[in-house]
């Protein structure tokens, strides 16, 4: 009986020892299966998590995990989408933007940054000073580094010819990193000066009549009333400068109107070779006066154009205004074409094809003194003029050829630009100093079916 205990013992002794083995041999097996999974999906950054199968051995901890990694890929999926979201934002930004670590290297660059200072986004690693290369600006970000407060600065770039603002800010979540600003301010700074020439060219503008006529009457009240040729005299320079006065308020109120949209355009199709010769005929005899050759170059037959006739011979009228009152002597030629290939029976060449190939051009050159280089871009400006030799050029011996002592009040030019625009033409000059100036407009081409021609 006690052997026979004894062996029962050791037998079941045995078995419980095979079963622990063989349990903690599955345990370990488990176990290991997570490790790797675990490993893997850590080394690889993905997911979702391949796990083993899920047995009772392991309890509650397959559930937990699959629960955490369920967590953990849907953390990772919206930091994914906040990532894109936050990259599409970035390049589509017209403002730069520049992140640059403790060390003064660049984490980040958005397009509009690169394009700023003329470098791609692969500059990521480069110092801030690389790509900023402004002596200015890098001594903002280096002051937004020391004193951990906000910097701002503006300059002109050297290369792309922009103004632009930089503003440096401490990246709180990078201790010693900066985030840069980079706004562009030209056209903002084009606008404000834009207006400060406006308000002191109307004020300039205003000053010169009103004195005139103050002073006119002030000689009036202290006798001149007695003098009758004299006192008709005064009257008849009142009435000229009144009538300045008039005019400037007439054409400040119609180029507020046609920038506002409040003038719309009456079209129909019409031959450009009317409007050049109608408008040509009205200014012959101020050209004459001056003694100058008014010449119309037309070379054939041309295509018809949408316009509204009066507002472009309007435009026909200034350009050939300005080129008689500025040209001492010589000729001045107003002529119209179109491309090879809406000439007739003329084929067209490469390079002609397209929507600017589709438009007739008018254009009004003279001999006269020209325009200076740094003007040119700015001649369209609202009463933005020239140095005062084109004003001195305006009343040479031959005749009086302006509005006024300056010739004018600066806005034709002005009022031309948004008449062709509003009919979606462009307009340009060009002009060499001393040998004169040549003013270009186009105009597109009407349709074959709006109907014929009609007169201007």
């Amino acid at each position: 009986m006690q052997q026979t205990l004894l062996i029962t013992l050791l037998l079941l002794t045995l078995a419980g020892l095979l079963g622990m083995s063989w349990r903690y041999a599955r345990l370990r097996r488990e176990r290991d299966g997570y490790a790797r999974a675990l490993r893997r999906a850590a080394e690889a950054d993905k997911l979702p998590l391949i796990l083993p199968p899920e047995t009772d051995a392991m309890g509650e901890l397959p559930a937990a995990v699959s629960a955490l990694a369920r967590a953990y890929a849907l953390q990772l999926s919206t930091l994914e989408a906040e990532r894109s979201r936050l990259a599409a934002v970035l390049d589509q930004m017209t403002d730069g933007v520049i992140i640059a670590d403790a060390e003064g290297r660049i984490a980040l660059i958005n397009p509009a940054a690169a394009r700023f200072f003329g470098v791609s986004q692969s500059a990521t690693g480069k110092t801030v000073a690389e790509i900023l290369r402004h002596h200015q600006l890098i001594e903002t970000w280096q002051r937004a580094r020391q004193t951990g407060e906000l910097q701002a600065d503006s300059v002109e770039l050297p290369v792309s010819r922009q103004y632009v603002q930089m503003i440096a800010i401490a990246d709180r979540y990078s201790p010693g990193g900066t985030l840069l600003l980079i706004q562009d301010l030209t056209r903002v700074r084009h606008l404000e000066t834009v207006r400060r020439d406006f308000i002191s060219n109307v004020s300039h503008e205003l000053r010169t009549p009103l004195a005139s006529l103050k002073a006119l009457t002030e000689t009036l009240q202290v006798g001149a009333l007695e003098d009758p040729p004299a006192a008709r005299r005064f009257l008849e320079r009142i009435e000229a400068e009144v009538d300045a006065l008039t005019q400037m308020a007439a054409e400040l109120l119609e180029l507020s109107r046609i920038e506002s949209g409040q003038v719309p355009l009456e079209t129909k199709t019409v031959q450009p070779e009317l409007l050049l010769i109608s408008a040509v005929d009205r200014m012959r005899a101020q050209a004459e006066r001056a003694n100058l050759t008014l010449l119309v170059e037309i070379p054939g037959a041309l295509p018809a154009i949408r316009a509204d006739g009066p507002r472009l011979e309007q435009v026909l009228v200034n350009l050939l205004h300005n080129a008689i009152k500025f040209t001492p002597s010589g000729e001045v030629v107003a002529s119209v074409q179109a491309p090879l290939e809406l000439l007739p029976n003329a084929s067209p060449s490469e390079g002609e094809q397209g929507s600017a190939a589709r438009s007739v051009v008018f254009s009004v050159r003279d001999t006269g003194i020209g325009i200076p280089a740094d003007d040119l871009p700015r001649i369209f400006e609202r009463f933005y003029k020239t140095d005062r030799a084109r004003a001195r050029a305006a009343k040479s011996p031959q005749g009086e050829r302006g509005t006024s002592a300056g010739g004018g009040t600066g806005l034709g030019l002005s009022i031309a630009l948004h008449i062709v625009e509003a009919h979606g033409g462009r307009i340009w000059a060009e002009s060499q100093e001393g040998r004169g100036s040549t003013f270009f407009f186009s105009i597109p081409v009407a349709s074959d079916s709006e109907g014929p021609p009609q007169g201007p």
